[in-house]
């Protein structure tokens, strides 16, 4: 396996890409073997788009409803930003099926997101804006009769995007635990990549319907290469950066199932002519998506350049390499290493892992994490065994001077507006002394000062009756001695450090693509592009059965 020190880097993190232990991915293997059945239960909606609308989801075990409200918003009201108040479009992936109370109880409150009030039968909220330009030129062209451009369609790639997709009993929604022991749901954000997979049927169904209403029944329906092309964008802030270093247990999951993935892989002696087909026509999806991958952000569209041409070299020289080599993906990944930029490497990581679903799919199921029993502080450990832990697995730390302004640049503090995670400049801003407990590097190397002068017989819980300041890095610490991919090994608080690179990693391990910087502090991504819709899976299963 990738050692930590490889893999938990920002830089690296910044490139990486879905695999197909992405959790959208593995929602979709479920729901085609489970063979789920997705119908419209109740459409509402005007002849200029507003109402609501029901999709209702039959697993083997349960029903979920998604409902959706589409609701009349001025152009000046249409924002990204987390301050926003109205949004063309809310939702609540529902417990069940909602009757005409619950569904006018929704229709109060969905539309309101964080002002409205909800119940722990709503399982998720979340909101949506058109993406203006494409949504009004798709209803134009269908009214007319006419399929809408592909060029168009790939230059922005989703009819809508979200602006929050909220779980696990964010304002007063359904706790985590509701829903973790259902075998449906208990993977990581299951459900709402559940709720993301519904809004994308909705968004093509809406812009279907608002055509056949202007056109009076003579409108085209969109062509379902051009539907499948199709995410649903989404626009994330800093507010989901902090996650990877608040959840260290779960990010050592993740992590440790891709890599174990990687490992089992490149361990294979042989390379059949089924995974060879596989991992071609994988190499042929990607190309083709990265050719339809538009940015603004100079360095990523250095970057998609460089993977472009890594994917070229990697089209002419794969069979080469592979051809006769004892190990042929190891061979693969190694020569991917040793020649391509981070971005290369990382989708050789996707592209060799594709065509080995049997011998990795089992790894989805050990990517959620109880951490309700992960936390709990070892006392009885001498003070000398710390160290040597610290020693041993935060060596990376040393890299920093916390005496320089650089090192020291930045504070990760809770905005009381939103009460949502951002980025202070520690020079130049107030609010230091409001610091969350997110610059690991430092605390870590402070600790390791303190611990420099006990004597190192004595045991931890003494050390900390006297300092209890230290309580959430010891613990820190005592955790990475059992999960070694749970530290990001790079100073959070560092001048140069891109909080955009955390985004990337988590959202990738979602299934995003299309990653589009707006800054280094937030980026557009799509969910779902070029992944089936749920009739796709339902109309293969039967015809499968």
């Amino acid at each position: 396996m990738r050692p930590p020190d490889v893999v938990m880097r920002l830089e690296r993190l910044g490139a990486s890409h879905p695999t197909r232990l992405s959790f959208l991915r593995t929602l979709m293997r479920r729901a085609a073997r489970e063979r789920w059945r997705v119908r419209s239960a109740e459409w509402a909606i005007s002849d200029a788009g507003y109402g609501h609308a029901v999709y209702s989801v039959a697993t083997p075990r349960r029903t979920y409803c998604l409902v959706a409200f589409s609701t009349p918003l001025e152009d000046a009201q249409r924002t990204d930003r987390v301050i926003a108040e109205a949004w063309d479009t809310s939702y609540v992936l529902y417990d069940g099926v909602p009757d005409a109370d619950e569904i006018a109880r929704l229709r109060q409150n969905a539309p309101l997101q964080e002002a409205g009030r909800y119940c722990a039968r709503d399982l998720v909220l979340a909101r949506a804006n058109k993406s203006v330009r494409l949504f009004d030129a798709v209803v134009d062209a269908l009214a007319k009769g006419e399929q809408p451009g592909a060029a168009l369609l790939a230059s922005v790639g989703y009819l809508m995007r979200t602006t929050a997709v909220y779980g696990n009993g964010k304002f007063g929604i359904a706790d985590r635990e509701e829903i973790a022991e259902r075998p449906e749901l208990s993977g990581p954000f299951q459900a709402e990549m559940l709720t993301v997979w519904l809004i994308r049927s909705f968004t093509i169904d809406l812009a279907e319907h608002v055509a056949a209403r202007r056109a009076s029944g003579h409108a085209a329906q969109l062509d379902p290469a051009l539907q499948r092309s199709l995410g649903v964008g989404n626009a994330t802030g800093l507010g989901m950066a902090p996650f990877l270093v608040r959840h260290p247990v779960l990010m050592h999951n993740w992590f440790h199932a891709r890599e174990a993935a990687l490992a089992r892989v490149r361990a294979q002696p042989a390379a059949s002519g089924a995974t060879q087909a596989g991992f071609l026509a994988a190499l042929a999806a990607m190309q083709s998506k990265v050719r339809t991958w538009r940015t603004a952000d100079t360095r990523q569209a250095e970057a998609i350049a460089a993977l472009d041409a890594d994917l070229a070299t990697l089209e002419r020289i794969a069979a080469d390499v592979t051809r006769g080599a004892a190990l042929p993906w190891d061979a693969l990944y190694r020569f991917a290493e040793a020649n391509f930029s981070l971005e290369g490497q990382e989708a050789t990581v996707a592209l060799i892992l594709e065509p080995h679903g049997e011998l990795i799919d089992d790894l989805a199921e050990s990517m959620g994490a109880d951490e309700s029993q992960s936390f709990r502080i070892d006392g009885a450990m001498s003070c000398g065994a710390l160290r040597a832990l610290i020693a041993r697995d935060y060596a990376w730390t040393r890299r920093y001077d916390f005496s320089s302004e650089e090192a020291n640049a930045r504070f990760w503090y809770v905005s009381a507006e939103k009460l949502e995670p951002r980025l202070g400049e520690r020079l130049n801003e107030p609010g230091a002394e409001r610091e969350q407990p997110l610059a690991i590097a430092r605390d870590i190397a402070k600790l390791s000062r303190a611990l420099e002068v006990e004597p190192i017989s004595i045991a931890v819980a003494d050390f900390l009756l006297r300092h209890p300041e230290w309580r959430h890095v010891v613990r820190r610490a005592q955790i990475a001695a059992r999960h070694p991919y749970a530290e990001i090994r790079d100073n959070l608080i560092d001048a140069g450090m891109r909080p955009i690179d955390l985004l990337r990693s988590k959202l990738a391990f979602f299934g995003a693509s299309r990653f589009d910087p707006r800054s280094d502090r937030w980026l557009r991504i799509s969910l779902f592009a070029g992944e089936p819709f749920p009739e796709d899976i339902a109309r293969e299963c039967g015809a499968a059965s």
